[in-house]
């Protein structure tokens, strides 16, 4: 919500967590330092057992250490320490290209909130060797999509371009790879000005490893939508649970009632006593959506008023 178009010359971050990056890491430096020159690029090391932090010193970028190990941590870390117009924030093994990164700067300042490198509408299947990891990106698109009525394309990449208000008011809860898909539920959640533009994606080169764990990281991306679906969408999260457990309960007293009318006897008072518990249970269900449903929305307008006050500042910083 920080619009800082008037800025003439404005405060870019590149930020790239990195972690056992050593391969790559002294050329995505001399790309940026290409693409934006006038931006300070930060490294945060996080616990690498290799050379990547002495490299990117000698490659001239602010290099600090993060102990918590995982990318959500360190994304936290660099949103609470550094202070900026537009921040970039790319991965460190060199599948994201700096070419794009001003163009990216200039939608946030042009308004946007967040713009997202869109690695699935270009090379991305063709590059990426990991299928597993292909089908991972289209079940979490589509369910996320679904959910929240979007259209967004590339919901976890890593290439993306933020405002101030949006990193100094955005929440880190993961700890983890699932932190941009956080990011993206967050933002569709809360309407913020979101912008996806196509880069070019290239695969790790040789002698480059992923850090992924397919299927624990892939277990923590789909906990965090079921989590963030069941704070951020109460109503239908636990309504619809309510009305299956409700219906479930209906269709038990249902056939006692059947026997009931067809020989005038309750000869199943267990099943009842089960089915009348079910409806209960899926009313209290339904009611806890509603009353948490309030709250969600208060919480929304409590974000827009504190974004508000944060753009509010920085323009008069």
């Amino acid at each position: 919500m920080c619009v800082v178009s008037a800025t003439k010359n404005p405060d870019v971050a590149i930020l790239i967590p990195c972690y056992n990056e050593e391969v790559t890491i002294g050329k995505v430096i001399a790309d940026f330092r290409t693409a934006l020159p006038q931006a300070t690029i930060y490294v945060y090391d996080n616990n690498s057992s290799d050379r990547t932090a002495s490299i990117a010193r000698k490659a001239g970028a602010v290099v600090r250490d993060e102990p918590r190990q995982g990318k959500g941590n360190v994304i936290r870390a660099m949103f609470e320490d550094i202070d900026a117009d537009v921040y970039v924030m790319a991965d460190g093994d060199d599948t994201y290209p700096a070419e794009a990164a001003p163009t990216m700067v200039a939608k946030v300042l042009d308004g946007y909130d967040m713009v997202i490198g869109d690695r699935l509408s270009s090379t991305y299947f063709e590059e990426n060797k990991r299928p597993f990891h292909n089908f991972g990106n289209r079940l979490v698109r589509s369910s996320i999509n679904g959910l929240f009525g979007a259209r967004v394309t590339d919901i976890m990449t890593g290439y993306r371009a933020f405002s101030f208000t949006f990193v100094k008011t955005y929440p880190v809860l993961s700890h983890g790879f699932e932190v941009e898909t956080e990011m993206t539920i967050h933002s569709l959640n809360n309407n913020l000005r979101l912008f996806e533009m196509p880069v070019q994606y290239r695969d790790r080169p040789e002698g480059s490893e992923s850090k992924l764990d397919t299927v624990g990281d892939g277990i923590k991306v789909m906990s965090t939508i079921f989590r963030m679906i069941r704070e951020y969408k109460p109503l239908p999260f636990f309504g619809g649970i309510g009305v299956i457990v409700a219906i479930l309960g209906l269709a038990f007293a249902s056939s006692v009632a059947f026997d009931y009318w067809r020989t005038g006897m309750v000869a199943r008072f267990p099943t009842l006593i089960g089915a009348v518990m079910l409806v209960i249970a899926g009313l209290l269900c339904v009611t806890t959506g509603i009353i948490l449903d309030v709250i969600a929305k208060n919480n929304r307008k409590t974000f827009i008023v504190e974004s508000n006050l944060f753009a509010a500042l920085h323009r008069n910083h």
